[in-house]
């Protein structure tokens, strides 16, 4: 259904990454306006902000335009604030599509460390801040796996020869026999030790020549989850150049490995894996491992550390182990709380850090202060915020104020010589922030010109109404027209249905926003960062009270503010678009529906998605609980469908198929009601989300084509003309 514990669950009619407008040259006096699609299409992104070891200088990632290919830079500030220490730090040639991401400082500052696909492959490179052009390392192994020389290969041994006409009888030279060489890999990930003087990869198995070989033939039939390729740690020494100094050296922890971390004070790995396979659609089976460099052959496993671990680090004395997984308690897969295991405890006992937190923590960033604090980032409501916690679970999370509702890509260096951050709200796009101490105000780092004056941008308000036992929130975003008279309104519902609307910068509400419309957005019940009883009050009810909760906010807007009753709209994406689907079959008080990705059929939807884990947790499995299951699907109502309904579905996605989208259309035009159907080849779930809701996308017009055909069906709904 709807999103794995490593997917973001928030995504829904709105843009959920970090992404501001950039700055036309043309025309600076032209008059402010909200967003157009073709805007949206000129958008840049900003991420991933890291300060220097000596908290002098601030590294961050811009991401093109999806009109210029969304292709990935990384850049550098000074953190002083110098506006002429602004500058782009790597550029791509034609052939990369992707650009450089993923940066990291050398331990000493003097260096950037990088990842970016050139020559086929996911390459690592070095940077030399003193001078001279960016370095790829050439990382090779032997081949711990060819599948061409299994037993049961295709084809087999001598098939060539047999494939010979019967007359041509050429004396055959005896080859030669082949040693195997190392193969170039593909780095998913690195990290460099302390000092410098090490580094981790991992990398995917590479496809040897014989694979390569049999799949040129067409001999590649899949055997479903026997693939004996794995994601595996590798282990380098580094010179003081940072050259590699020896051979990479493939580690015994088993794949697939997630990440790897190093510790503070020696040599010391912290390695956290999940099965190869799809072994998880069985049930959360991560582990984590310890790992001296010196033994790389002998991982030790933390046996105390639960199968749903997440990200994890080491405190700065390297004495205990802080991590993200989730809850002890009954919660939705993905409602996650922070756990410290000790070094005393031998690996046999964790201690439970943020118990009863009514919030999401999340683990992104996890960082423990000189005095023993850890500090890590939550949702709350309709905030995202820093936090502090104890070690020893003693106290409460306790929110931090950085005079912003959404703050994201918390950083500091290892002396915590400074602290970085980006900043947004509903009416003001990100900006990159530093201050000396965490807590202190934010001084805003000159950034390049993402944000045009001539876009404008709403504040949403907070609203509160009663539901049930709930107390539900929601943003709502007016427009001018307001002041006036009555506005029409669109309910946009969120994905997950474990996410949230957060009160950030988003671009896609601003587009409605500027065509007139008042845009609501709840945070019914099973909605993340309001506690354990929240999320999981739509077990086994999804479509029931978190619809009611949805209605009762409708209602409470009607009361309350100057909106329509008879122009009003509803849409969604991912588990939004679920909702949208029970909606049609639930009441008529809507004149339009439109639903991106949705899940249908229960039952259909459980076989084919990318993992069923989420759902079980949901209703359990279909086969055993036939009538909840179906009482869940949207193509239940099908039968009370009148609303006209648009789907807008990616056909590569693996997470609520295509199949899904055609099940509703079928049934719904049978049933006599106004549907339209629209595909995107080649988009998967997130990015055919980010095209729609204006995140930088390689896609160059599918996100395009999407926002004109929601205008246009709205329209075309409610009688409007497309000159009005």
């Amino acid at each position: 259904m709807l999103f794995s514990r490593f997917f973001p669950a928030s995504l829904s009619l709105c843009a959920v990454l970090t992404v501001v407008p950039l700055a036309r040259a043309a025309d600076k006096s032209a008059e402010p306006h909200f967003p157009t699609s073709e805007d949206l299409r000129h958008l840049k992104g900003i991420g991933g902000p890291q300060l220097s070891p000596d908290g002098k200088q601030i590294l961050f990632v811009v991401t093109d335009t999806t009109a210029d290919g969304a292709k990935s830079h990384i850049w550098i500030v000074a953190a002083s604030g110098d506006k002429d220490s602004l500058r782009q730090l790597t550029v791509s040639p034609p052939a990369d599509k992707r650009g450089e991401r993923a940066p990291q400082w050398a331990p000493d500052g003097s260096a950037i460390f990088f990842l970016a696909h050139r020559n086929d492959h996911t390459q690592l490179f070095r940077l030399d801040l003193r001078g001279g052009e960016a370095m790829p390392y050439d990382l090779k192994v032997m081949p711990v796996v060819d599948e061409s020389k299994a037993k049961n290969a295709i084809p087999p041994p001598g098939a060539e020869k047999k494939d010979k006409k019967a007359d041509d009888k050429k004396p055959e030279e005896k080859p030669e026999s082949k040693k195997d060489e190392p193969l170039a890999i593909d780095i998913n990930g690195y990290a460099t030790s302390s000092d410098g003087k090490m580094l981790a990869v991992w990398a995917r198995d590479p496809e040897t020549p014989g694979e390569k070989k049999q799949k040129d033939a067409k001999a590649d039939a899949t055997w479903v989850n026997h693939d004996e390729h794995g994601t595996r740690l590798y282990l380098a020494a580094l010179k003081a150049n940072g050259q590699i100094d020896g051979e990479l050296k493939v580690t015994s922890v088993a794949p697939d490995v997630r990440s790897a971390t190093w510790s503070p004070v020696d040599n010391r790995l912290l390695v956290t894996t999940e099965p190869p396979n799809d072994l998880s659609d069985l049930g959360p089976a991560g582990e984590a491992f310890l790992l001296d460099a010196a033994t790389p052959d002998k991982p030790q496993k933390l046996s105390a550390i639960p199968p749903t671990i997440g990200r994890a680090d080491f405190t700065p004395d390297a004495n205990t182990i802080v991590f993200a997984a989730a809850t002890p308690e009954d919660a939705p897969p993905g409602y996650d709380e922070l756990f410290a295991l000790p070094k005393r405890s031998s690996g046999e006992q964790v201690i439970r850090l943020s118990a009863g937190f009514v919030g999401q923590l999340n683990g992104q960033a996890l960082y423990v202060t000189p005095d023993g604090t850890l500090i890590a980032q939550a949702g709350i409501g309709v905030r995202t915020t820093p936090v502090r916690l104890t070690l020893d679970g003693s106290k409460p999370p306790q929110p931090i104020d950085l005079g912003a509702p959404v703050i994201t890509g918390l950083n500091t260096n290892r002396k915590q010589t400074g602290w970085v951050w980006l900043a947004e709200s509903g009416g003001q796009p990100e900006k990159l922030c530093t201050a000396a101490k965490l807590g202190d105000a934010c001084t805003a780092l000159p950034i390049p010109e993402l944000a045009p004056a001539d876009l404008r941008s709403v504040e949403p308000e907070l609203v509160k109404w009663q539901s049930g036992e709930f107390t539900i929130e929601g943003l709502l975003y007016m427009p001018a027209q307001a002041k006036s008279g009555k506005v029409p309104l669109i309910v946009d519902v969120h994905g997950g249905p474990f996410g949230a609307f957060e009160n950030r910068h988003d671009p896609f509400a601003d587009f409605l926003v500027g065509h007139g419309w008042a845009v609501l957005r709840p945070n019914p019940r099973g909605s993340s960062n309001y506690g354990v009883k929240f999320a999981a009050a739509n077990k086994n009810d999804l479509g029931g009270g978190d619809y009611q909760d949805i209605m009762a906010g409708v209602d409470y807007s009607l009361a309350h503010y100057p909106l329509d009753a008879s122009k009003m709209a509803l849409m969604g994406y991912s588990y939004g678009g679920e909702m949208a689907g029970f909606v049609e079959g639930k009441t008529d008080r809507f004149k339009a529906i439109i639903s991106g990705a949705p899940v249908i059929d229960q039952f259909s939807e459980y076989g084919t998605e990318g993992g069923s884990w989420y759902d079980r947790w949901y209703f359990g499995k279909p086969w055993e609980h036939m009538q909840d299951a179906w009482k869940q699907s949207p193509l239940s109502g099908a039968a009370r469908a009148k609303t006209p309904f648009l789907i807008l579905q990616g056909e590569a996605d693996t997470t609520d198929p295509l199949g899904q989208a055609q099940e509703m259309y079928r049934a719904l035009r049978q049933e006599g009601v106004p549907v339209e159907l629209v595909t995107y080849p080649r988009d998967n779930h997130g990015p055919l989300a980010g095209a729609m809701f204006g995140r930088p996308v390689p896609e160059p017009w599918h996100g395009y084509d999407a926002r004109q055909r929601v205008i246009e069906f709205l329209n075309k709904a409610f009688g409007v003309s497309e000159d009005k």
